[in-house]
């Protein structure tokens, strides 16, 4: 054993200079072949497995030819904090490239927390987190209490990483949870395969510029709460937004409300709002209005009786009191979408997901009376569901998707047909299985298709693009179709 601790130490010692001698592939070859005999005999001296353990050490020389160039892309003083990438580097030399793909995950998560925090944590919340959920969040200490997923999510709704980022991140964080050590599994990663996800996490989340228009809805957030918005304000800010995506409205708007109907909040942050709400309510998603009836519903089935007032309120400031739902019955089903969705996109979710999915289908019953309010977000819900995590089938809860997108209406049928038009969906369809349920998805649903529009969209999707279906929006025929079929989304 005082051998091997030897060896390991002068092997380590070698490692350091390893990347400015990695030009001389033949010395670093012998550098990692001899890290590597000291570590198997180690290991064959508890008579422990020391086959297929290693990543080859052409492997590793690949990931370390590349590692200067993406590390240089950080900044010192990031880097002399970022713990987990030493963690990875080392995992990368001592050829353990599963265990550098679960601390390059690590430093991604703790990277995209910082932003978060740095930014402003509330209307983070009020983006990322579904349901009742949010009451249990309230400063930045609770980032830890949000899952990968949603993290990434939220943080992609906020504008503080792209849509491109997002799908390379939701690629990363799939291959993290089956092909890294943070679960057993039998898969092999290439070097250059963990170079590039390392150059993916520093150029889209780590060294990534915080847009203008992000920066400029920051300061926005901060104007609104800490001084008091003149009228001369109140027309340049309405020309700002017209400069939004709708993506961007929605969220400034699930903002104005997550401020509004706070009990801290005081009076000239409201008056603020008062002048605002009114410029951007017109550009705002049905899907989201009815959110914020959702909300005020919530509010009195939990007699919460100030924020039940205060959302009241809120509504009353655009005249939309309309969007209160009628019965109790819709807040019974938002809860359980809710609840289902967060199964889904657990880890365990082949086991949690199919009892909320049996539950989903009994509140709405087998001829889908789904309250109009929420119509969009429970198919939407499902057709993420049938698509699969990427990884596998939950079987026990697949017929029953299957059932209810056949039992879909047209309008329905419209709305899971195109629902590649949401982000979080086409990310999903970069992996091979969402691909193919889609596929399977398009042939469920087609028979309850009546518009000629639509049926034109399948035609085109099935018979004449050629490309992965991840990138159907960057389709010009498509994103022209779409543009012209906005009104059967509604």
């Amino acid at each position: 054993m005082t051998n091997f601790l030897n060896l390991y130490k002068n092997a380590m010692e070698n490692m350091s200079n390893l990347p400015q001698e990695i030009q001389n592939t033949n010395q670093s070859l012998a550098l990692l072949t001899s890290f590597e005999t000291g570590l198997k005999s180690a290991l064959d001296s508890y008579s422990l497995p020391i086959d297929n353990i290693f990543a080859d050490t052409q492997e590793r020389v690949k990931t370390f030819k590349n590692l200067n160039d993406v590390l240089n892309q950080i900044p010192l003083e990031v880097r002399q904090q970022s713990l987990y990438l030493s963690k990875f580097i080392a995992s990368a030399a001592s050829g353990l490239f599963d265990a550098a793909l679960n601390y390059l995950w690590d430093e991604t998560i703790l990277q995209i927390r910082k932003r978060v925090s740095q930014y402003d944590i509330d209307f983070f919340y009020d983006n990322a987190v579904l349901g009742d959920d949010r009451k249990k969040l309230k400063d930045e200490k609770d980032l830890d209490k949000i899952d990968d997923t949603s993290l990434i999510r939220g943080a992609k709704e906020i504008g503080l990483i792209s849509d491109l980022g997002f799908r390379h991140l939701e690629y990363i964080k799939y291959m993290r949870n089956w092909a890294s050590a943070a679960h057993p599994n039998n898969s092999q990663i290439r070097g250059l395969q963990l170079i590039e996800w390392l150059e993916t996490c520093v150029k889209e989340v780590i060294t990534l510029p915080i847009s203008n228009v992000t920066v400029h809805i920051k300061r926005l957030l901060r104007s609104i709460k800490n001084t008091a918005i003149t009228d001369k304000e109140a027309e340049e800010i309405t020309l700002f937004t017209t400069k939004l995506t709708q993506d961007q409205i929605n969220n400034l708007a699930s903002g104005f409300f997550g401020i509004y109907v706070k009990i801290e909040t005081d009076s000239q942050t409201r008056q603020n709002i008062n002048k605002l709400l009114p410029d951007i309510w017109g550009r705002v998603d049905e899907e989201i209005k009815n959110n914020f009836g959702l909300k005020y519903a919530h509010f009195t089935a939990n007699n919460t009786q100030e924020e039940k007032k205060l959302s009241r309120q809120f509504l009353q400031i655009v005249n939309a009191e309309n969007y209160i739902p009628d019965d109790l019955r819709s807040i019974e089903i938002d809860n359980a979408i809710n609840d289902f969705l967060s199964a889904h996109r657990s880890f365990n979710n082949f086991y949690t997901e199919p009892a909320l999915a049996r539950q989903l289908l009994r509140l709405v019953g087998d001829d889908l009376k789904i309250p109009k309010s929420l119509e969009k977000k429970f198919i939407i819900a499902i057709v993420e569901a049938f698509l699969t995590n990427g990884n596998g089938t939950a079987i026990n809860a697949n017929d029953i998707y299957k059932k209810i997108l056949t039992n879909l209406n047209s309008h329905q049928g419209n709305i899971a047909v195109l629902s590649f038009t949401d982000s979080k969906i086409s990310s999903r369809l970069q992996f091979d299985l969402c691909e193919k349920k889609y596929k399977e998805l398009i042939e469920i649903v087609k028979p309850s298709i009546t518009s000629p529009p639509v049926n034109e969209v399948i035609d085109y999707i099935t018979n004449q693009f050629n490309g992965k279906y991840m990138n159907l929006m960057n389709d010009k025929w498509i994103k022209t179709s779409i543009e012209n079929l906005k009104i059967l989304l509604k």
